[in-house]
């Protein structure tokens, strides 16, 4: 079997960048999300540096199955995963009560459910080479986010289960890192209902950059990556200022949003 970074939701944004980060550093690169053809591409625009021709497995990890299709398709391509980046996932802008409850689901989905099944499903496999699993959240993981509320504890759930898992896998060789950006101008925003105007430039940060930063933490054996240093202090102050403080701030946002 073929050791591989199994990088999901490649085909466009920080997914993209990590795979082309990972295959640049000579990993075997396995590009999976719904769009065959954006993959494909992705695929031979790697390739066309020097690197690895990365596999192609187009997957919907939000149905049900979707893991298992994935996995059948590895095994069957004598694949196995060292490395697992698990960065598909959607946010959803708008009061919980009001966005349509299905959506909101599929969004546990696949923030949640599946980045909990592929992060647990090949761990032996994973120790044997002694790869890792990172998974990416976001800076809204650290606090309450009233007007994409489901989203913020959907990044919360995966900070808190990756800091654990980095804890309990350390032992078998196994490195665990949570990549948590700011705001990245991709069409993450774009399906969340948000602009990359609606936050402050200090904040932002390239899928590029945030994917060289997420590669190195991740080699490193960090456990919490914060690419650029305002966002590292907002998090470092989350963990002290009252809540009261950032549902202010999350009002403020969600008022700029209904203006625009």
């Amino acid at each position: 079997m073929q050791p591989v970074a199994l990088i999901t939701g490649a085909s466009a944004g920080i997914g993209a960048e990590l795979a082309r980060v990972f295959a640049q550093h000579g990993h075997a690169v396995v590009l999976t999300a719904r769009r065959q053809a954006q993959l494909q591409k992705l695929a031979d625009d790697i390739a066309a540096t020097g690197a690895k021709q990365p596999h192609v497995v187009a997957t919907d990890l939000e149905t049900v199955g979707g893991t298992e299709r994935l996995a059948r398709a590895l095994a069957e391509r004598g694949l196995e995963p060292a490395i697992v980046v698990n960065n598909a996932g959607f946010g959803l802008s708008g009061n919980a009560a009001d966005l349509d409850i299905g959506a909101q689901l599929r969004m546990i989905d696949l923030n949640v459910r599946a980045l909990t099944d592929l992060s647990l499903r090949f761990i032996d496999s994973m120790a044997r080479h002694r790869g890792g699993i990172l998974n990416v959240a976001s800076i809204a993981g650290f606090v309450p986010g009233p007007g994409m509320a489901v989203y913020h504890a959907c990044k919360a759930y995966v900070i808190s289960l990756t800091e654990a898992l980095h804890q309990e896998l350390k032992p078998r060789g196994v490195r665990v890192s949570v990549l948590c950006p700011g705001p990245v101008p991709t069409q993450f925003l774009a399906r969340a209902g948000r602009s990359i105007g609606q936050y402050p430039r200090y904040m932002v940060r390239s899928a590029g950059h945030v994917a060289r930063e997420g590669y190195e933490g991740f080699m490193r054996g960090d456990r919490v990556i914060v690419p650029g240093l305002h966002n590292k202090a907002m998090v470092k102050l989350s963990r002290f200022l009252p809540f009261r403080l950032f549902f202010g701030i999350a009002e403020l946002a969600s008022r700029s949003r209904r203006s625009i």
